[in-house]
């Protein structure tokens, strides 16, 4: 049967949440596909299987839509960074929830599709995403780095501290990449359905990331002190 005789989606009469989250997923795997400029609202409707007009309704446009697809993942991991300030809970505990948010998707094929589309924005940057960058990556970072700081010892702003939250939160992303994404390096990798035991491995080497700054930061800190 030729494409052009092909039947399209049925277009339903999805309301809120779920046609929302409808648009959203098919938005997702066009976007990562095609990219932003050759994917049509059109098409977007048609793979949601809902009205030419949900969009507008839903998003206001094709960039509020965007904005959505690209905010989603972001959303899903924020609540692990939103305990960070908790000094009840142990660093492991924090490390665990903020790493697992990341590493540890629910749909593997929608979370393959965004790191293609992420991989899209890093040759292809756009305002949008600098600007969810400003507004809910750096706050994740910054809540992250204050939690690293209580447990090192050192001030906020020291340097150091922020290359470590950027090595833990690398640890987790190359995790995901190695699920989602095809890789042929390791011959004898670890089953890639042991979420659990990949996880728990994580942030061992987190936590040793930490103790490491830690035992640096008090050694700079007693020599500093140390008569000449």
């Amino acid at each position: 049967m030729s494409s052009a005789n092909t039947p399209h989606p049925v277009i339903t009469t999805l309301r809120g949440a779920e046609a929302r989250t409808r648009l959203v997923e098919a938005a997702t795997l066009l976007f990562a596909d095609k990219g932003f400029g050759a994917t049509s609202t059109r098409e977007i409707c048609q793979a949601a299987g809902v009205n030419v007009a949900s969009i507008h309704y839903y998003f206001g446009d094709k960039d509020g839509l965007y904005r959505a697809v690209l905010l989603r993942p972001i959303q899903d991991a924020d609540r692990a960074f939103q305990n960070l300030d908790d000094p009840s809970i142990s660093l492991a505990r924090h490390l665990h929830h903020v790493i697992g948010a990341i590493c540890c998707p629910d749909n593997q094929v929608e979370r393959a599709a965004m790191m293609r589309l992420y991989l899209r924005e890093l040759i292809e940057p756009t305002a949008g995403c600098a600007d969810l960058i400003f507004q809910h990556i750096q706050p994740q970072h910054e809540r992250l780095v204050s939690c690293l700081a209580r447990h090192v010892g050192a001030p906020a702003d020291a340097p150091s501290l922020h290359q470590l939250a950027f090595a833990i939160v690398a640890l987790a992303h190359d995790q995901l990449s190695r699920r989602v994404l095809p890789c042929r390096i390791a011959t004898q990798a670890p089953p890639p359905d042991d979420h659990s035991a990949h996880l728990e491995r994580l942030v061992d080497w987190a936590l040793a990331l930490v103790d490491h700054e830690k035992h640096r930061f008090h050694s700079a800190s007693n020599l500093s002190r140390t008569p000449t």
